[in-house]
C-alpha cells in the first residue's frame, strides 16, 4: 500500500467525521424546538457510513464515505402543556427525539476519530520525509 493511499484514507475519514459533527450540531441546535404535531417536529439525523469499493474488483479500498443521512426512528417526546401557544387541540406539544447525552458522546467520538486521522496523516508525512532523506 502506498503512503499516498494512507493519506487518501485518512482524508476520507476526516471528511465523514466533519459531516458527522455537523449533523450532531444540527441535532443539538434543534433539541428545544417544538411543534403542535408529529409531522412537523424535528427528528434527529444520523449519517450512515459506507466503505468505498473499487469499481473494477469490488474490493474495499480502505476509504469511507457518507452513504446517506437518515432520520432517527425513535419516538418523539409528547408533552402535555395545554397553556402553551403551540399546543394541539388535546393540549400536547411535540419535542424532537434528540438525546443530548447520546449526542455529546457521539460528538466526543467523532472529534477523537478526526484527531486520530490527523495523527495518521502527520505520521505518514514524517515517514515520507524520512524516506526522501534516505536518498541524500
Amino acid at each position: 500500500m502506498s503512503m499516498f493511499h494512507v493519506l487518501d484514507i485518512s482524508a476520507t475519514g476526516m471528511h465523514v467525521q466533519t459531516v458527522r459533527l455537523n449533523t450532531i450540531a444540527s441535532n443539538m441546535a434543534n433539541v428545544d424546538s417544538i411543534s403542535s404535531n408529529a409531522k412537523d417536529t424535528y427528528r434527529a439525523k444520523e449519517p450512515v457510513f459506507q466503505t468505498i469499493m473499487d469499481e473494477e474488483t469490488g474490493r474495499p479500498t480502505g476509504g469511507v464515505k457518507i452513504k446517506e443521512i437518515v432520520e432517527n426512528q425513535a419516538p418523539l417526546k409528547m408533552e402535555y402543556n395545554p397553556n402553551h401557544p403551540m399546543a394541539n387541540k388535546d393540549g400536547y406539544i411535540f419535542r424532537p427525539n434528540v438525546n443530548v447525552v447520546e449526542e455529546m458522546a457521539n460528538m466526543l467520538d467523532a472529534s477523537r476519530t478526526y484527531e486520530t486521522n490527523i495523527q495518521v496523516m502527520n505520521t505518514s508525512k514524517q515517514l515520507l520525509l524520512r524516506t526522501l532523506q534516505l536518498g541524500k
